[in-house]
């Protein structure tokens, strides 16, 4: 699946001489401009070769244990990266926007060997344990009470919902004592994934485990019917007193079929499920580029200040490119 994604990553470039130069980044009359990452349209596939060269170097805006949270945020933003990735090569777009936008944020790397850019690969509640013990370091260097997190694929689905359910990310019988106040999904891996049918195979020939010998335990974790997607439906969706937000795009190709993703509210909790080309139409983002979509950028940005939400200013965004 590596070289599906590095095949995918050479399709998209190869239409790049198509669209530069087409539709461009004007701000929204009521709203900051949306910013472009050095490069746009080249951005992801940049951060991509800089994440295999400096794989625990923190994206742009991210990482600042000096920052001190604002009255107009009070929330640090957490990042947590896809299967396979790390936090600088997932997060070139989304790290520094927000933090343009005036919040403290921060992008972990977990479930993977330091040194490594292949991460996201260990047994989910591994992965689950990490995230937890990043949110108590930035809960303690910044003096918040809560944290949001803003996920991608793994890192927006079962591996957070872990954490929150299991790893201490969240108190039931006391939501008020919650250590995250939000969780933001792009295109995340909630209900398992067919794998656009290579899951299916793999499940059904019983070769899910020899492949995540090579793989990674996550590969197995996140297959329709596994131990842990199997061990977090049955308590239901979500935990009193989080906010969850879905962004997902019918354009997926990895966590399969899409509306896998959606989540169902269960007590004390509100859930926002959104594909985004109900939003913009020209949305062509699949799995990997929605996290260096612009438009997504924005429903993030709602998702987490939603009394101040602005509608969208859409653009055309790429398969693989984002845009």
């Amino acid at each position: 699946m590596r070289r599906i994604r590095w095949s995918v990553v050479g399709a998209g470039l190869a239409a790049l001489s198509l669209v530069v130069g087409g539709q461009g980044a004007a701000a929204a009359a009521d709203g900051p401009p949306v910013p472009a990452p050095h490069g746009r349209l080249l951005a992801f596939p940049l951060a991509a070769i800089e994440g295999l060269v400096r794989p625990e170097s923190p994206p742009a805006g991210a990482d600042d244990w000096s920052c001190k949270p604002t009255r107009a945020h009070p929330r640090p933003v957490v990042l947590v990266h896809g299967t396979w990735a790390n936090a600088h090569d997932d997060w070139g777009l989304m790290a520094p926007y927000l933090k343009q936008l005036g919040y403290c944020v921060f992008a972990v790397n977990y479930g993977g060997t330091p040194g490594s850019p292949v991460k996201a690969t260990a047994h989910v509640p591994v992965s689950a344990g990490q995230i937890a013990d990043y949110v108590d370091r930035v809960l303690r260097a910044t003096g918040a009470h809560q944290v949001d997190l803003v996920g991608h694929s793994q890192g927006g689905g079962l591996t957070p919902r872990w954490y929150l359910r299991f790893a201490g990310g969240t108190d039931a019988a006391h939501p008020q004592r919650n250590k995250v106040h939000s969780l933001i999904g792009l295109a995340p891996s909630n209900h398992g994934t067919t794998a656009s049918g290579l899951g299916t195979l793999t499940t059904e020939l019983g070769l899910n485990q020899p492949v995540s010998l090579l793989l990674g335990q996550a590969y197995a974790d996140q297959m329709v019917g596994s131990d842990v997607n199997t061990t977090l439906d049955r308590g239901g969706d979500t935990q009193p007193g989080v906010g969850y937000t879905v962004i997902a795009t019918r354009l997926d190709e990895v966590v399969t079929p899409y509306t896998h993703q959606f989540l169902t509210a269960g007590p004390d909790a509100t859930v926002k499920n959104i594909t985004i080309q109900d939003v913009c139409r020209q949305d062509l983002s699949e799995h990997v580029s929605i996290a260096y979509d612009a438009n997504a950028a924005q429903l993030v940005r709602n998702a987490l200040d939603p009394a101040h939400a602005r509608p969208v200013d859409c653009h055309l965004s790429l398969p693989v490119l984002g845009g």
